[in-house]
C-alpha cells in the first residue's frame, strides 16, 4: 500500500509539472531570451551589486534599464528611418513608372561581344516598363497582404522582446537562487557530473553569444565604414541593418548588395566596385574568421560540433536555435565521449605508491 501511495504522489507531481509547463508554453521564447540576455551580461551584476552596497534589486533594475536603452531606443529610431526610406522607395517606383529607365550608361555598349545586346535589352525594358507595371498590378494586393502579415508578426516579436526585457530583471535578481535550484536538481539526477555539465552548458552558451554578437558588431562597424566611404545615404541605418542581418547566416549581403546596385544605378561605378569588393572580402569575409575563433576560444569541443549546432539549430528551432543547437550538441558530444571512455568490463586497479 505505501508503494501505491508513493506511485500516486509521483504521478500527481508529474501531472502538476506538465500543467505548469503548459501554462508557461506561450512564454518560452521570452523566458529563453531573458535568460540569454541576463547570462551574457551576468559579470556586470555582482560588480554593480558591490558598488551599490549589496542592493540586488537596484542593480538588477539599472541593468534592465540599460538593456532597454540599448535595444528599445535603436529599434524605435530604426522604425522611423525605415518608414522614411520606404516612402523614398515608393516615390522611386512611381518615377520609374512615369518616366521610365534613364539612358543606358556609355560603358554598357562597350562591353565586348554582348555590349549591343545589353543596350538593346535595356531599351526594351524601358519601352515595356508600363506594360510590366500593368502586368504586376493585380499582384500588388497580395504583396500588400503579405507585408501586412509580416508587419503583424514583427509587432508580435516586439511585444515578445519587451516581455523578455521585463523578465531579465527577475533573472538578474533571482539568478543565483535559480542556478542553485537547477544545480541541486541535476545532482539528484546524475550525481557528481552535474557541475561538469553545468559548466559545459554555460561555457558553450557564452562562447556562442560572444561569437555571434561579436561578429555581428564587427560586421556592422566594417559595413558602416564602407557605406561612409562610398557616400551611401542612410549609412547608420544600413549599419544597424547589417548588425541585425549578421545574426543569420549569409545575412550581410542582403544589405550591401542593394547598396552596391544603387551606386551603380546612380552611375557611381568606382564606388560601386569598391563597395562590392569591401562587402565580399571584408564585411562577409570577417564572418569566416572571427566567428569560428570566438566560438572555439577557451573550449575543448571540436569547432565543427559548435558550428553544426549553430546552423542546425537555426533550421530546427528558428532564431532560438542559435543558442539551443550548439548547447544540445555540446552536451550530447560530452555524454557520448564519457560513455566511450568508460569501459564497464575493465576492473578498477588501485596503484599503491612505493615508499
Amino acid at each position: 500500500m505505501p508503494n501505491n501511495d508513493r506511485l500516486l504522489v509521483q504521478i500527481l507531481l508529474l501531472a502538476l509539472l506538465g500543467s505548469a509547463l503548459w501554462v508557461l508554453a506561450p512564454f518560452f521564447s521570452a523566458l529563453f531570451w531573458g535568460a540569454v540576455l541576463a547570462f551574457a551580461s551576468w559579470p556586470l551584476m555582482p560588480l554593480l551589486t558591490r558598488w551599490l552596497g549589496g542592493r540586488t534589486s537596484l542593480a538588477a533594475g539599472i541593468l534592465t534599464a540599460g538593456w532597454m536603452f540599448l535595444v528599445v531606443i535603436p529599434l524605435v529610431w530604426l522604425g522611423f528611418n525605415l518608414s522614411h526610406h520606404v516612402r523614398d522607395a515608393v516615390n522611386l517606383v512611381k518615377d520609374l513608372q512615369v518616366q521610365g529607365l534613364p539612358a543606358p550608361p556609355e560603358w554598357l555598349g562597350g562591353v565586348p561581344l554582348v555590349g549591343e545586346r545589353l543596350v538593346g535589352w535595356w531599351m526594351t525594358i524601358d519601352q515595356q516598363g508600363a506594360a510590366v507595371f500593368a502586368s504586376v498590378k493585380p499582384y500588388l494586393g497580395e504583396v500588400g497582404n503579405f507585408l501586412l502579415a509580416r508587419s503583424a508578426k514583427i509587432g508580435g516579436g516586439m511585444l515578445e522582446l519587451t516581455l523578455s526585457l521585463v523578465l531579465v530583471f527577475f533573472f538578474y535578481r533571482d539568478g543565483p537562487a535559480l542556478a542553485d535550484l537547477v544545480r541541486k536538481g541535476l545532482h539528484r539526477l546524475i550525481g557528481e557530473r552535474a557541475d561538469y555539465y553545468l559548466h559545459l552548458i554555460a561555457g558553450t552558451v557564452q562562447r556562442v553569444v560572444n561569437g555571434v554578437i561579436g561578429t555581428a558588431a564587427a560586421q556592422a562597424v566594417l559595413a558602416l565604414i564602407g557605406f561612409w566611404i562610398a557616400g551611401v545615404p542612410g549609412a547608420i541605418l544600413l549599419g544597424m541593418l547589417t548588425f541585425v542581418f549578421s545574426l543569420i547566416p549569409m545575412g550581410p549581403p542582403l544589405v550591401w548588395i542593394p547598396a552596391t546596385a544603387w551606386l551603380a544605378w546612380k552611375g557611381e561605378y568606382g564606388y560601386a566596385i569598391f563597395l562590392g569588393v569591401w562587402g565580399t572580402f571584408i564585411v562577409s569575409g570577417v564572418d569566416n574568421v572571427l566567428k569560428p575563433y570566438l566560438i572555439s576560444r577557451g573550449g575543448n569541443l571540436p569547432l565543427v560540433v559548435v558550428l553544426l549546432g549553430v546552423f542546425g539549430g537555426l533550421l530546427a528551432f528558428g532564431f532560438m536555435g542559435l543558442f539551443l543547437g550548439p548547447t544540445l550538441l555540446a552536451v550530447a558530444y560530452s555524454l557520448l565521449s564519457d560513455w566511450v571512455k568508460t569501459d564497464p568490463t575493465t576492473p578498477t586497479v588501485k596503484i599503491v605508491e612505493q615508499r
